[in-house]
């Protein structure tokens, strides 16, 4: 259950157990820091939003290609974030208003041409954490969740209970079909039996909850309400296990309809063990 719950400068902080979960609305309301028996499960690979932490990705998780689309008629320009193409929405760089100790919410922004807004809750307890993404509408659009977390490859402890670097992240991901992509690095559609790794690629029909162990330290198993996962573990000291509502793209490969009163919500949990 959870123990405390409490507020510290400008983060969200809250502790169960020996878990403690820092959560930033200033730096688009992404956890900052989870800390589990005195090791870091979040990592930090360099300036800017895109890599550090786990942020949402919302209402577009991945590329959109050419920062452009059409919806009933009428031409969506987007803000084109990785040059040519846009990426991982438009609430990642941007301060959250805190509802409560758990929960924040933001408005789409300007960047995005319809009017809506997403709700993040958060709950922590000695063995998981769960978080939700609700997105509302107040006008007929295009809309998807996620979430990106950047884990280490190693864990090396915290600040204040340093600990011995872990041996390399062993990662279980088990999934029936992947998303072919083009030179752009974006799905075309098409899908294929999983290819050998490293991948910077989007699955589906993940058959088990995927799993990052460091062994001799710690286990942790992901699941979610999400029928899509893009798993990115290119970079030598990090990986990215990320749960999607719809694949990258998905404005031009399957468009998801959200509407007013139908809000879109997801879930996402992660459970650990020694």
């Amino acid at each position: 259950m959870r123990e405390g719950q409490k507020r510290d400068d400008d983060l969200l902080v809250l502790e169960s157990g020996e878990a403690r979960l820092e959560i930033s609305p200033a730096a688009g309301g992404r956890m900052a820091s989870l800390v589990v028996g005195g090791s870091e499960l979040l990592a930090r690979t360099g300036s800017g939003p895109f890599y550090w932490g786990s942020f949402p990705m919302v209402p577009y998780p991945g590329r959109i290609r050419d920062g452009s689309f059409d919806f009933e008629g009428r031409r969506v320009n987007l803000p084109r974030t990785m040059p040519p193409h846009a990426i991982h929405g438009t609430v990642l760089d941007r301060p959250w208003t805190v509802v409560d100790d758990r929960t924040l919410s933001i408005d789409l922004g300007p960047a995005w041409p319809f009017a809506g807004r997403v709700t993040q809750n958060f709950d922590l307890e000695d063995d998981r954490l769960c978080v939700s993404l609700t997105l509302e509408a107040d006008e007929p659009m295009p809309g998807a969740v996620g979430w990106h977390p950047w884990f280490p490859r190693r864990l090396a402890g915290s600040t204040a209970r340093p600990a011995t670097p872990s041996r390399p992240v062993v990662l279980g991901f088990d999934a029936a079909r992947m998303f072919v992509r083009d030179a752009d690095g974006i799905p075309t559609g098409e899908l294929v039996e999983p290819t050998v790794r490293p991948w910077d690629d989007c699955f589906t029909g993940v058959r088990s909850a995927p799993t990052l162990t460091w062994p001799g330290v710690l286990s942790l198993e992901l699941t979610s309400s999400c029928d899509y996962w893009v798993v990115y573990d290119e970079p030598p000291e990090t990986i990215c296990v990320e749960p999607q509502s719809s694949p990258p793209d998905f404005v031009h490969l399957d468009p998801v309809v959200v509407t007013p009163g139908r809000p879109l919500a997801e879930t996402m949990t992660w459970r650990w063990r020694a």
